[in-house]
């Protein structure tokens, strides 16, 4: 689990726009640790989480775009069923909103997908999904033996 830096960017929902982004990216070899694009009817969101913050801004204000920068926590998911509900159920009791996830696919392997995450509080939701997972009520102990 980490913090990283997501850029969003709305683009014009026209063919062509979104694959001319890409390619300037490409050209620049910024990778992308996760992406997802969204519609909105005129215009599409493209939120991507790079591999070089500096680069892939440097690219986006060359080519004249607007974009935002937002804080996200990157949590791999386990390759398992409900791996990702888990997590949304540990943040939930943290009383944690979650504003928005995505994920990436990872190419196989045991660490499954990785999620992006935007977050009420990103500091909470580590400590939160830091925790063993174990209750914090006291455990029943051994009652006090009173003398009579």
């Amino acid at each position: 689990m980490e913090t990283a830096k997501q850029i969003s960017v709305s683009l014009v929902n026209k063919p062509g726009r979104l694959a001319a982004l890409l390619s300037d990216l490409n050209k620049e070899k910024v990778n992308f640790r996760a992406l997802a694009v969204m519609d909105s009817g005129e215009r599409g969101t493209l939120r991507f989480v790079p591999d070089d913050f500096a680069v892939a801004t440097a690219v986006l204000e060359r080519s004249s775009l607007r974009f935002d920068a937002t804080e996200v926590l990157l949590i791999e998911i386990p390759q398992q069923p409900g791996g990702f509900r888990k997590i949304c159920e540990r943040l939930a009791s943290g009383h944690l909103n979650i504003d928005y996830a995505y994920s990436s696919i990872n190419g196989g392997g045991k660490s499954g997908s990785l999620a992006v995450f935007k977050l009420n509080d990103l500091t909470k939701a580590q400590r939160v999904l830091s925790e063993n997972g174990t209750s914090r009520r006291k455990k029943p102990g051994r009652r006090p033996v009173h003398a009579r």
